[in-house]
């Protein structure tokens, strides 16, 4: 890995407390040493109009947030995110990593809110005009783990994470039901190994789709109408 090529699109998926920021922390410090121009964002956020959307409805306080009007928040923090950030930086040749994606709409509003995976699918396919992760990265916590993380040093739960652990788990089985349907564009990992372990892997597997010639770098990213093969997705 020493040579920037044409963009590459890596999200960081699975539940709170799961490490999706330091992981993308590691990633994208051992890639910039290998001379990569990498670019780190978040969902919701990413934009002056995301990160507004992303207090409106993580914070407390903001009133009754039902799951059609969150799921639409999402989907609107995401369309702004994919057309400002991610698509430019993808056309300047960058390495794009993100702490959450359309997977997380799925998982929370489809899986967790009840709303149905294919509905929300489709509508951020629809705000994101389609783009797809070349790679998903999803670290698979358990709830009560992923709480106990969230929780060391007393620190506060978001409106989300505050939920019941039954709503968390229901997250966690949609996201390993998402990968399980396209084994091929996730990497998989079990969130409780050590930091450095899990660097390793990912930097392994990021390795591996950097370094494939640009064709199959550019036929790892899933085609919009895919995605609705294997029912859920």
């Amino acid at each position: 890995m020493s040579n920037q090529r044409s963009g590459v699109f890596i999200a960081f998926e699975g539940g709170d407390g799961a490490g999706k920021s330091t992981q993308a922390a590691r990633l994208a410090a051992a890639l910039e040493s290998r001379g990569y121009t990498v670019l780190r964002t978040r969902e919701p956020g990413g934009t002056p109009v995301g990160e507004k959307l992303r207090s409106l409805v993580l914070d407390h306080g903001n009133g009754d947030i039902d799951a059609h009007t969150e799921a639409l928040i999402f989907a609107a923090s995401r369309a702004a995110h994919a057309t400002q950030v991610i698509r430019p930086a993808l056309g300047r040749g960058e390495i794009v990593l993100t702490d959450r994606y359309i997977d997380s709409s799925v998982a929370y509003q489809g899986a967790g809110r009840d709303l149905g995976q294919d509905a929300v699918r489709s509508l951020n396919e629809w705000a994101t005009s389609g783009l797809q992760p070349h790679l998903t990265v999803l670290l698979d916590v358990d709830p009560q783990l992923g709480r106990t993380r969230r929780t060391a040093g007393q620190a506060a739960e978001d409106r989300l994470e505050s939920e019941a652990d039954e709503f968390h788990t229901r997250i966690r089985d949609a996201f390993l039901g998402l990968a399980a349907r396209r084994p091929a564009a996730y990497l998989v990992l079990p969130a409780h190994l050590p930091i450095d372990d899990l660097a390793g892997r990912i930097l392994d597997r990021v390795g591996s789709l950097l370094d494939a010639p640009p064709a199959e770098a550019q036929d790892a990213a899933p085609h919009p109408a895919a995605a609705h093969d294997g029912g859920a997705l």
